[in-house]
């Protein structure tokens, strides 16, 4: 399960990044490109990502179950 929320953390990041340079108007073309409100999304988006990596890095894993 922590590989999932890692996982998770790092499209957040990536997406996040994305919208906030389409919100800037600096990467592609389309609906998104040049509205400010997507690059305030994708800094949420981003702070959210980095908060799941650091979280799911500082978390320890169990121990496995002793054999019967």
């Amino acid at each position: 399960m922590k590989l999932v929320w890692y996982i998770l953390g790092v499209i957040l990041f990536f997406g996040g990044t994305i919208f906030i340079l389409q919100g800037l108007g600096l990467y592609g073309e389309g609906g998104m490109t040049g509205q400010v409100v997507w690059a305030y999304i994708g800094a949420i988006m981003d702070v959210v990502g980095i908060v799941l990596v650091v979280v799911n890095r500082r978390r320890k894993t169990p121990p496995p179950a002793p054999k019967a």
